[in-house]
């Protein structure tokens, strides 16, 4: 029953239907972990500031610990849980498994929503705050690590694995989420150290 501080929300995850009576404060992290047991996204902060709750939100990343519950009626949102193709792992995930991008893995489902996100933005031609040429006729820049570094960068990885997130990122970036091949519009180019 509605209150003035409450509703009956019917939330959309990984593509079926949650209906549940939310607090308006309730955040869309706490839904999701306390109220449908989708653990997968990971209460690191609670403040916005290191990414371990990122999800996609109509195919955009957002940090699950600042979104309400509320807010995200009639939206499409995707957690960890949703990414893979029944047993096939996203592209992403399964580069963060090839290529050891994550150690204790508490980070890992965040980083992954996020390199998804970030991929897609950077498709469509999204500058960051070190590409050099953001005219949007220029199209999307090459994807260089220090590329990946910046768009990664609101996601904080307490173990270290940023040399093995980057390289992973770079490698999915590569590969069609579809088709699980090359994908010869993404330019991707490795910084030398």
């Amino acid at each position: 029953m509605d209150s003035p501080t409450s509703s009956v929300v019917t939330l959309r995850i990984n593509g079926e239907k949650y209906t549940l009576p939310v607090d308006h404060r309730t955040t869309l992290l706490d839904a999701l972990r306390e109220r449908l047991d989708l653990t997968g996204t990971k209460k690191g902060c609670d403040q916005g500031q290191c990414g371990a709750c990122t999800v996609l939100l109509d195919g955009r990343r957002t940090v699950a610990c600042l979104q309400l519950a509320v807010a995200a009626e009639g939206r499409e949102i995707t957690t960890i849980e949703g990414v893979a193709d029944g047993e096939r792992l996203h592209p992403v995930q399964q580069a963060f498994l090839d290529l050891d991008g994550f150690q204790c893995g508490y980070c890992t489902p965040g980083q992954i929503c996020s390199a998804i996100g970030m991929i897609e933005e950077h498709a469509a031609g999204w500058p960051s705050a070190v590409t050099d040429d953001v005219r949007p006729e220029a199209g999307p820049p090459p994807l260089t690590d220090d590329e990946i570094r910046e768009r990664m960068s609101g996601n904080l990885c307490r173990c270290g694995a940023y040399v093995s997130i980057v390289e992973a990122v770079g490698r999915a970036a590569r590969a069609r989420p579809d088709e699980g091949h090359e994908h010869p519009e993404a330019t991707v180019k490795e910084s030398v150290a």
